[in-house]
């Protein structure tokens, strides 16, 4: 009896034992730190830090076009005037200011 008992035991152990290790690192394939929900985040960061990298490209490349335009070699008159009205805060005879709610003015 006990050799019968020893026998079905170690015919079981082996591929439990076997089983574990799989669930192991199946768990591990899913969760760990290289695992598939890992590499999702990953992903979804870097989608998200490129079309943040295209948002700040073009705001730079704007902010550049206006302080082209205020260079003194390429001086545009109504950069000017729209710069010195804002930073004055001065309108002339006849005009009228509107303010736009979108620009918190």
């Amino acid at each position: 009896m006990g050799q019968v008992l020893v026998r079905k035991v170690g015919g079981v152990l082996g591929p439990l034992l076997g089983a574990a290790v799989m669930g192991y690192f199946a768990y591990h394939a899913v969760e760990g730190d290289r695992g598939l929900i890992a590499w999702w985040n990953i992903r979804y960061a870097l989608e998200r830090a490129d079309r943040e990298l295209v948002e700040v490209k073009a705001a730079k490349a704007e902010i550049e076009h206006r302080v082209k335009l205020l260079r003194p070699e390429s001086l545009d008159p109504d950069m000017l005037d729209e710069r010195a009205r804002i930073m004055l805060g001065a309108v002339g005879a006849g005009e009228f200011i509107i303010p736009n709610p979108s620009n918190g003015g």
